[in-house]
């Protein structure tokens, strides 16, 4: 019997050692991969441990020790931040590029509109609309600064605008008397019922402020969503995140197993845990795209900006010609609800032609457009953006499978058994949780404080409900009021004057899209003073053209 021991165990000796070998780890291929990320092999121990020293690797035989851990860390943080920046890359350029894009257009069309009112008056009225070009360049001064943020009231600057120009045009047609500013404001009074430029005020009024209201919500929209891809996309890890992430991408080395990815559903539920906080963005980020793309349906309709801006000169034109036609009876009616001014001392005859908005207006020919506006056409923007805006509606509950579709950080799905689930090579038995912050209460890769929400990614929450708001009211045609402010503004640019102090709600006031007014029949309005009788016009018509043509 001693015998037959003996020999068992001469044969088994040799066997233990074998065994051992199968599940020992080799330090000098750790080695090796540790120094091939770039650190110093004198950090790797010689064998293994059973690595009680470790606070994220599971403590079992390891090559690895609590200073390689904290490099691994610190590089997991570092790859982390280069995952969120090249993943959300194409977001943030969408909406950089959108927003100068657009911003460009509106601002080079404002722009272009102008140069080209100012060419055709100038060859048109000569020197009357040099006389008079600050009421027109007030107008684009104004129109600019509501773009830009400004605090402008677009109906009540419009109103102003077609003021300034009957009492400027009224004037030249009756220098023969001398007009007050008393005389002026009571003119002023009768502007609605004499409408001295036919429909063209109102017609426009409502044209430019449904159009400006688009085109200013739409950038600063863009800008809002700048932003926030910008912000959130630089949120700082929690040190539970730099942990998990650790374990999944680094602690395999220890085990030698640096070739093995983690396995896909593993990833997921780390990125669901680091990026809880990023996926409670959807809901409000998916309503402000969803306004966004209904307001993208007002830059393709009617009113939007390019089509009302480009003919302004003409349609402004048209309202001066109607003026001059109707001279005399306004005239009439002028001077019967305000009395006859004092005569100046010089005949309408000392004047000359030209002294009068004498010229008629010829529109422009296709050729004469805009080179720039012509290049960059904005029915191509809107179709460029609205495809995008549709791409990344999703993309914060997108992210953890955008992660973990990279090559680099997951294996793929159907190897499910051939990864590494934290612990060994083998299958990652807990199931995918969902997204959300609240859904993260039992992460079973990476603690999350469900009662503590991210304070940066409530603001940004707050951000996008203000602008959804906004979205949803310029669709309507109206708009909520912006702080002009130069010093509170949080982005550089035209169309930016959006903050989220900018925007007082209690203190706003509503631009309405115009509405159809009932006409007037009350006796003591201005007009049924100066509702004149028909003889008397044509006899005051017939007297002052004998006086004219004398």
């Amino acid at each position: 019997m001693l015998a037959v021991l003996a020999v068992l165990c001469a044969l088994l000796v040799p066997c233990v050692p074998v065994a051992a070998d199968l599940h020992a780890v080799n330090c000098t291929q750790v080695k090796d991969a540790f120094t091939d990320l770039g650190y110093g092999p004198a950090n790797v121990p010689t064998e293994e441990t059973a690595g009680e020293d470790l606070r994220v690797c599971v403590p079992q035989k390891t090559c690895c020790n609590a200073e390689m851990e904290e490099k691994f860390s610190q590089r997991s943080s570092r790859d982390f931040e280069k995952l969120m920046d090249d993943t959300s890359e194409e977001l943030r350029d969408a909406f950089m590029t959108g927003h100068k894009r657009f911003d460009d257009f509106f601002l080079e069309l404002l722009e272009n509109t102008e140069r080209s009112l100012n060419e055709m008056f100038l060859r048109t009225y000569g020197k009357p609309y040099l006389q008079n070009a600050e009421v027109f360049q007030g107008l684009f001064a104004e129109l600019k600064r509501y773009y830009t943020g400004g605090n402008v009231n677009l109906e009540e600057m419009l109103n102003d605008f077609w003021m300034r120009l009957l009492e400027r045009m009224f004037q030249l047609l009756n220098s023969q008397y001398l007009i007050t500013e008393d005389y002026l404001e009571c003119i002023s009074k009768y502007m609605e019922q004499l409408k001295p430029f036919g429909d063209v005020p109102k017609k426009l009024k409502s044209q430019v402020t449904r159009a400006f209201i688009t085109a200013r919500t739409f950038v600063q929209g863009l800008m809002v969503g700048r932003e926030v891809a910008n912000r959130v996309s630089k949120v700082t890890m929690s040190s539970a995140c730099v942990s998990g992430f650790t374990k999944m991408l680094y602690c395999s080395y220890c085990q030698g197993l640096f070739t093995l990815k983690p396995c896909n559903n593993y990833c997921l539920n780390v990125m669901k845990g680091c990026l809880a906080n990023q996926a409670d963005l959807d809901p409000e980020w998916s309503k402000y795209i969803d306004a966004m793309l209904l307001v993208t349906e007002r830059l393709e309709g009617p009113f939007n900006m390019e089509s009302v801006m480009e003919p302004i000169d003409v349609k402004i034109s048209e309202a001066i010609m109607n003026m001059q036609e109707n001279s005399m009876q306004l005239s009439y009616q002028v001077f019967q609800g305000c009395g006859q001014p004092k005569p100046s001392g010089m005949s309408r005859s000392a004047r000359g032609v030209s002294d009068t908005f004498s010229g008629r207006f010829s529109p422009y020919n296709p050729e004469e457009l805009p080179t720039a506006a012509a290049a960059t056409r904005l029915d191509r923007l809107v179709i460029d953006v609205k495809e995008k805006l549709k791409k990344f509606r999703k993309f914060w509950t997108s992210l953890p499978e955008a992660f973990c579709q990279e090559e680099h950080v997951a294996a793929a799905e159907s190897a499910e058994d051939d990864c590494w689930n934290g612990r060994e090579k083998s299958r990652y038995v807990p199931e995918v949780l969902k997204d959300g912050l609240t859904n993260q209460a039992n992460n079973p890769e990476v603690g999350v404080d469900i009662s503590r929400p991210d304070t940066l990614i409530r603001q940004q929450l707050m951000a996008l409900r203000v602008m959804t708001n906004k979205l949803k009211n310029a669709y309507d045609g109206n708009d909520i009021y912006f702080q002009d402010s130069n010093d509170e503004s949080s982005g550089s640019g035209s169309g930016s004057g959006f903050t989220e102090t900018s925007v007082t709600e209690s203190d706003s006031f509503i631009t309405d899209a115009p509405v159809q007014e009932a006409e007037k029949t009350d006796e003591s309005s201005p007009a049924s003073i100066i509702q004149p009788n028909l003889l008397l016009l044509l006899v005051f018509t017939a007297l002052a053209l004998k006086e004219h043509w004398r």
